[in-house]
């Protein structure tokens, strides 16, 4: 699953050497934190936040395949 963000997000923005993906695992829930240069930020988002809300929907499903409940989350 980190790779999968890892990929997404290096694909998005222009400095894929800034991006960081941290994993905290919980009992039931594994957040992903997503870290980009300040720049790429907007384009890691997009307009109005359709690029994160897709991000997260494609990571929401395929935590529910692996039985697990994945949130994303987009540090600054």
């Amino acid at each position: 699953m980190k790779t999968l963000i890892e990929t997404i997000a290096k694909a998005l923005v222009d400095n894929p050497q800034a991006v960081k993906v941290t994993e905290v695992e919980g009992e039931k829930t594994t957040v992903y934190e997503l870290k980009v240069a300040s720049s790429d930020l907007g384009k890691v988002i997009g307009k109005e936040g359709k690029t994160a809300r897709a991000m997260r929907t494609i990571i929401g499903a395929a935590g529910t395949k692996l039985g697990k409940r994945c949130v994303l989350e987009i540090l600054e």
